[in-house]
């Protein structure tokens, strides 16, 4: 995957995508293969925002049921099988425990969802069951638990990413670091935008028959200042908070809060532990965590699980992620759906234009269907029928202990089995020109050298960040070790000079450090 901005701005294409997270890169997968003419611009890196940010989990969304969301579930649970099928080496089913404190009578209320959870999901999770000794120490005050199953995103940046590797290869135009700026509007319609090379400064335009915004919490503020008319569909924001600490539970747990609930799920060694739900109103450019999230997240955490004894000194990695809403008239975010929204900007005067508002991880492949759908009838074309359930590039493998067992085979003595979780059956095309050397590990999340330069050389990362956020973990568990040999070789292969390598590495020191 290359970045090839004469391509943007030579040719015409059926649909324009701006926005690189979670929607824009399952639509620009599905468009792409259903055999339109397809690019995708994203102003800063792939997955760089939202759609990394989250709490790394497929799931159903058991809570929706209170509210009777019954079609939001039974898609999302069709979407979690999905997930689980097309990158079974990203997507893993995980247990839950949900611990009751009550009498007969919660425990039945809650049983009986989990029933009607269990019944929705089709039979592709283990039923749910009552423990009545869970085994984990830190439930100890608790009545007993049901245990159910949702699944887990290793790394979500990383689907997004095989989604564009698959758009990439059925002849899609992507690029990173791309800003959209203006429509291109004529007589009521629009034909495309001009968009900003930031690495350069280039100003040029892309043209297309459709344009789709896929831009996530930025939506109706892009589409508003590209359009220069006020947006008639907004977005109401919410602030999610996750920590990271020690691990302190072998399984997930789902902790009733009073009106919400947390989340501890076990990750990679750790506990992630999340995540807030508050209104944000700033520029999303601008979110932060400070050290009051960081506190109140803790203080929610102890008071609903005393056993866990959190302490600030504990967190290893902290994030803040924004969920773009699709306002109902919901007293507060917590309440709000979760659905998604797309929307025909023809009858404001900007035909030619959509945009995909709301959503979730879980259901973006369901929204991009959706959304080609909807393009292909108004491009009036004939195409292909939609085939994005099959098998992303890594996940085109009978079974994950067999690819493990023939890699490691291969490679004996080598950690390798977060490389087979990064990269799943693209695995040998990063091996093929790889030194031993550079497979050892430069960290404890077991990223290697060779994933830098295989992610400079065919995954498009252009900074220090991308590298160390995305197409690797090595900074997802507090400052990243061996920053100085990461970033001399990405300045080896990229030409930077001594003031730009130093910038990159300095770049970085904001992830780390509250905000006031």
């Amino acid at each position: 995957m290359r970045r090839d901005l004469s391509r943007l701005s030579s040719e015409t294409f059926d649909l324009l995508i701006v926005g690189g997270g979670a929607s824009g890169a399952f639509t620009a997968r599905d468009a792409s293969l259903r055999g339109l003419k397809v690019a995708l611009v994203e102003g800063q890196d792939f997955a760089g925002a939202t759609s990394a940010h989250n709490s790394k989990l497929a799931h159903g969304g058991l809570r929706y049921l209170r509210t009777m969301d019954f079609r939001l579930v039974r898609e999302s649970l069709v979407e979690r099988g999905n997930l689980l099928r097309m990158a079974p080496h990203l997507v893993r089913p995980l247990p839950f425990l949900l611990p009751v404190n009550g009498g007969f009578t919660e425990r039945v209320y809650l049983g009986a969802g989990l029933t009607l959870y269990d019944l929705m999901a089709g039979g592709d999770m283990p039923r749910h069951r009552w423990l009545k000794n869970p085994g984990e120490a830190v439930l100890e005050d608790f009545n007993g638990a049901f245990e159910y199953h949702d699944a887990q995103m290793y790394a979500p940046e990383r689907i997004a990413l095989e989604c564009l590797v698959d758009a990439d290869t059925n002849g899609a135009a992507i690029a990173n670091y791309v800003r959209a700026e203006k429509l291109l509007q004529r007589n009521g319609r629009v034909e495309g935008v001009s968009a900003r090379d930031t690495i350069t400064g280039d100003v040029f335009d892309i043209r297309a028959k459709v344009s789709l915004v896929a831009a996530g919490p930025w939506a109706d503020l892009f589409l508003a200042a590209a359009s220069g008319k006020p947006a008639a569909h907004k977005l109401v924001r919410s602030n999610g908070i996750h920590i990271l600490v020690p691990s302190f539970s072998d399984k997930a747990l789902t902790i009733e809060a009073g009106a919400g609930h947390f989340f501890v799920m076990p990750w990679r060694g750790y506990s992630l532990v999340g995540t807030t739900d508050t209104p944000f109103t700033g520029d999303p450019a601008s979110l932060s965590v400070s050290e009051a999230d960081i506190a109140g997240l803790i203080g929610t955490v102890n008071q609903y699980l005393p056993q866990a004894h959190l302490a600030r000194d504990a967190v290893a990695f902290f994030y803040a992620g924004l969920r773009p809403l699709v306002a109902d008239g919901s007293a507060n975010t917590y309440g709000v759906s979760r659905k998604s929204e797309l929307v025909d900007h023809a009858g404001e005067g900007l035909d030619g234009v959509f945009s995909v508002l709301g959503g979730k991880w879980t259901t973006s492949r369901a929204l991009a269907q959706s959304v080609t759908d909807a393009v292909v009838k108004k491009l009036a074309v004939k195409a292909g029928p939609c085939v994005t359930r099959a098998p992303l590039p890594g996940g085109r493998f009978e079974d994950f202990a067999s690819l493990a067992a023939g890699i490691e085979k291969t490679w004996p003595g080598i950690g390798m089995r977060h490389l087979i979780h990064m990269f799943g059956a693209r695995l040998p095309l990063l091996l093929k020109n790889a030194r031993v050397a550079d497979l050892a590990a430069l960290g404890p999340s077991g990223d290697t050298m060779a994933q830098v330069d295989f992610a400079v050389a065919h995954e498009m990362a252009l900074t220090l960040e991308d590298v160390v956020m995305r197409r690797t973990s090595l900074g997802q568990f507090g400052p990243p070790p061996n920053l100085d040999l990461v970033a001399a070789r990405m300045a080896q292969m990229l030409g930077w000079d001594a003031a730009r390598t130093q910038s990159e590495i300095e770049s970085l020191a904001p992830l780390y450090h509250t905000a006031n």
